[in-house]
């Protein structure tokens, strides 16, 4: 058991350290009300982050990451053993994450600003209509929301906890950066430590996401990496 643990430390320190840092920054990047204007350059810059974790271009984030122990020229066994780590905390992490959406059934942020539009009598009501009615309502706050806000109000019209773009960005953390840990690229870690926080912020910034939300998508996948296997490959020469 204390292997098993011991294996997996370098990353629950790489998590640690996203934890810590999205704290942080949760306490000093001040989130400015969601019907005030935004600037290109900002809304560029958090639509990127967003998108970098979100449906469909996670898909390549991933795939970029996949590609790293193939670039190191690592052992083909080990590449399989990466992958199919990676792939099974994956698929927990989204089922967890529609498991919990359905389960909480927490309203996201921007839902209350709706209220405050008069759009809907409340996020409970918001809740209550369709798909199409969604939409509109959404396309309606259209007058008063910035469009770099809008467009992910309009994409996510489903429940707030947990936030499945922090819950992403933490796995790669938690993951990829404990792979770079064990190799001492600190500095590689270091950086998408920062891109994580990027995303977590993010999704706050946006409207999408309380803070609860995005510190416990971290823990969800804390509490996760524990499912996966490790497999110790030297005591399996020694035998």
């Amino acid at each position: 058991m204390m292997t098993f643990i011991s294996q997996k430390l370098p990353n629950f320190i790489a998590l640690s350290l996203f934890a810590i840092l999205l704290f942080i920054a949760i306490h000093i990047v001040p989130i400015p009300a969601l019907t005030t204007p935004v600037s290109n350059a900002a809304g560029i810059s958090f639509a990127l982050l967003t998108d970098s974790a979100g449906s469909p271009f996670f898909l390549i984030t991933a795939a970029l990451l996949c590609l790293i122990p193939v670039f190191l020229k690592l052992p083909k066994k080990t590449i399989t053993k990466i992958w199919i780590q990676f792939g099974i905390l994956l698929v927990l992490s989204f089922v967890t994450k529609t498991v919990l959406k359905h389960e909480t059934a927490i309203p996201r942020p921007y839902t209350y600003e709706l209220q405050a539009l008069h759009l809907v009598d409340s996020p409970a009501n918001f809740y209550s209509l369709d798909s199409a009615a969604k939409e509109t309502i959404v396309k309606q706050a259209g007058t008063y929301i910035s469009p770099w806000r809008l467009r992910s109000w309009e994409g996510e019209t489903n429940y707030s906890f947990p936030s499945g773009h922090t819950i992403f960005a933490a796995i790669c953390v938690l993951f990829w950066g404990g792979f770079f840990i064990r190799r001492g690229n600190y500095l590689v870690a270091g950086g998408l430590v920062i891109w994580a926080t990027g995303v977590g912020i993010s999704r706050l910034w946006l409207g999408m996401h309380f803070p609860s939300d995005v510190m416990g998508s971290i823990l969800s996948a804390a509490i996760l990496y524990f499912f996966i296997p490790e497999w110790d490959e030297h005591a399996k020469k020694k035998k």
